[in-house]
C-alpha cells in the first residue's frame, strides 16, 4: 500500500503581507493604542479636558480638566498635578492587561509624559494593602516558573511613596499615598 502524498500550497508572501499589514493597521487605528501614544500637550494636540484612564495606560489633561480612572479594585493610580494646572497620570495595574504597560514600565511612560515640565505633587491612591513597592520596577509577570513573587505583609505607604518618587525623578516628600475604597476614582 503506498502513502497518498498531500501537497499543499502555500500562501503567496503578498497575501501574508497584506494580511499583516491590515492587522497592523486596525492595532493603530484602535483607540486604545492611539490614547496610549497620544501627544504630550503640544500646541496643535491640546490635553483633552476629561480623559479616562483605563489600567496599564497614561494619559493627561489640560488645566482645569477631569481625569477619570474606572473600576480601580486592585490597581493604584497616580496623578501628577503640573505647574500650569495640568495633570498627567497612570492607572497601574497589579497584572498586565494586554496590550498595555506592566507595573515595571507605566512610571517611565507616566515619566515621559511629563517630561520636563514643573510638577507640584504626585498623588497615588488606591488598593495600597495589595502593592508590593517592588512592582514598580519589576512586575509579577517578570517573575519565573518556581521564583517567588514578594507580597505585602502589610500596607508600606512610605515604601510606595519611595518607589514612585524614584520612577517619576521626583522628591519623596511630594508624592502622598493614600488607600481608598474600590470603584472609579475622579479627580479634579
Amino acid at each position: 500500500m503506498t502513502a497518498a502524498r498531500v501537497r499543499r500550497r502555500r500562501p503567496a508572501v503578498p497575501v501574508l503581507l497584506t494580511l499583516a499589514l491590515a492587522l497592523a493597521a486596525s492595532v493603530v487605528a484602535h483607540p486604545v493604542a492611539r490614547a496610549l501614544d497620544r501627544p504630550r500637550g503640544a500646541a496643535a494636540d491640546a490635553p483633552a479636558s476629561r480623559v479616562t484612564i483605563t489600567e496599564g495606560r497614561v494619559d493627561e489633561t489640560g488645566p482645569g480638566g477631569t481625569i477619570v480612572y474606572p473600576g480601580v479594585t486592585s490597581c493604584l493610580t497616580v496623578t501628577v498635578r503640573l505647574g500650569d494646572g495640568g495633570k498627567a497620570g497612570a492607572h497601574a495595574s497589579l497584572f498586565q492587561v494586554p496590550g498595555a504597560y506592566r507595573s515595571d514600565g507605566i512610571l517611565a511612560a507616566l515619566r515621559d509624559r511629563v517630561g520636563a515640565r514643573p510638577v507640584r505633587r504626585v498623588e497615588v491612591r488606591g488598593a495600597v494593602g495589595a502593592w508590593y513597592p517592588g512592582y514598580f520596577t519589576r512586575a509579577i509577570e517578570a517573575y519565573g516558573d518556581g521564583e517567588s513573587v514578594p507580597y505585602p505583609t502589610r500596607p508600606d505607604p512610605e515604601g510606595i511613596a519611595r518607589a514612585v518618587a524614584e520612577g517619576l525623578g521626583v522628591r519623596t516628600a511630594a508624592v502622598s499615598v493614600e488607600d481608598v475604597p474600590d470603584g472609579d476614582q475622579i479627580v479634579r
